[in-house]
Order: C-alpha cells, then structure tokens, then sequence
C-alpha cells in the first residue's frame, strides 16, 4: 500500500505498510499562533496526530488516529514545543468517535471527532475554526499545518509549527495518481512534481482553504514524491454528522 510504518517485533523490523502521510515537507514556519485552531495530540506522553479546534469541546481529527480518549492529552495554543510558551492548554480527551463507516483497509471515511474533557479557553492563541458546508473545488489556494516529519528519508521532526500552501487538484488527477483507490469522501492537494507535501505526524491535521476547514490530512504514497500529492478526507461530506454529534454528544 503506501508509506510504511516500523514495528520492532521480536527483534526484527517489520514494515506495515500504512496509507498514512501526515507532515510538512519544504514548507515554512508559520507565522507564531496564526492558526489558533491547530491542535495536536500526544499519546501516553508522545506526539501523536493533529487536529482543528472547531467549538470549545470539540476537535475534528483523522480516523486512523483513534487512541483510547483515556491515553489522549490535546495540546492547544503551541507554536514552539520545545518550550513553555505561557500560551498552551492541555487538555484532557473523554470522547473519541470514528466515522461509523471508517474503513482502515481503504482509508476511507478517515474522519473522528474528538471531545475534550473540559471546554478550552478562546483567547488570541486558542480559536475555532469554521468548517466548510461545500466541497473543495479544484485549483482552490490552500494552506495546510502540522509538527509533522520533515524529511522525505528520515526523520526530523521540528520544534515550530510549520505550514505549507498548495492547490487543490482535480478529481481527474487524484484518481489517475491512485487509480482505484480515491472515494467520493477524499481529494487530493499538492504538487504532482513533488518535492512538497504533508507527512507523518500531521496526520487528522487542518486543510484550510478560503478561511474554512475543508479537508483532513489522510494519507499518500510516501511523501512529497513525484506523482503522488497528499490525500485530504472532504470535511464537506460530515456535515450534519458533525453537527449532530457536536449538539448530542
């Protein structure tokens, strides 16, 4: 399948192939706090998986991300992790729903909600973010944003927040750089020469196109390579999922 996942098993380093891409490859350092709504999480203590702060309860993630909420702190409010900045809340995670129909053979429907045990604090430094009601159209300038890896070989992950524009691409290009494996509930971004993308560890992590939240960074083959632009999951798709479980959840 496609960028590939170590496990140490029994001494020996076994690839588990994943069709997962999730970081910031030739990007830049974001402006400090220009995305209020940018969040991460750390799992038993470790960097995880992005998010967007979308209400004062509620993140909107990525479905392969999916820990026990027990396990799941939520770090809003960051911009250097290297240090205490006096800007964070951390905050713990009780709930954690994956679409009903995620399946993770095929990525599909890669798409959580997340509830924080408290509400976080709006401030210049925590925002929500809204999120889109249409769907992407192709050409759409769009900015996506994680601590994601780096390198295309190797890994490096960075302190600061980094972001990185890049246009949507047509329906037609997605599914000829993947051919049989694009639904209806994704799209692709990104450069078909390569050499820019998402990686690992901006997986769940914000697309934000025209000031909205329109895509989730889901997967790809590896990153940043020729041919194979990073996939979003189409937030446009959850809509009223999202607006229910936001009111009864």
């Amino acid at each position: 399948m496609h960028s590939l996942w170590v496990l140490m098993f029994l001494g020996i380093a076994v690839a588990i192939p994943l069709n997962d891409d999730d970081k910031i490859i030739n990007g830049y350092e974001c402006s400090p706090h220009s995305q209020p709504w940018q969040v991460y999480f750390t799992y038993n203590g470790n960097r995880w998986c992005g998010g967007s702060l979308i209400t004062a309860r509620w993140i909107i993630s990525a479905a392969h991300c999916y820990k026990q909420p027990k396990t799941l702190i939520a770090h809003l409010g960051e911009h250097d992790t290297s240090k205490e900045e006096g800007t964070e809340q951390h905050i713990q995670v009780e709930k954690a729903y994956q679409y009903f129909y995620y399946s993770p053979y095929y990525i599909d429907n890669d798409f959580m909600m997340v509830k924080l045990a408290e509400p976080a604090q709006f401030n210049q430094y925590v925002q929500p973010i809204n999120i889109a009601s249409s769907c992407p159209t192709a050409g759409s300038k769009c900015l996506v944003s994680g601590w994601g890896n780096l390198k295309i070989s190797g890994v490096q992950y960075p302190d600061n927040l980094q972001c990185l524009e890049l246009p949507v691409l047509s329906e037609a290009s997605c599914k000829s750089s993947y051919p049989a494996q694009i639904t209806d509930n994704m799209f692709c971004a990104g450069y078909l020469e390569g050499g820019k993308d998402s990686c690992q560890g901006d997986s769940g992590g914000p697309l934000i196109c025209n000031g909205e939240l329109y895509g989730v960074v889901s997967w790809g083959q590896g990153c940043a390579q020729t041919g194979y632009p990073g996939v979003y999951t189409k937030v446009c798709i959850y809509y009223d999922w999202i607006r229910n479980v936001v009111e009864n959840y």
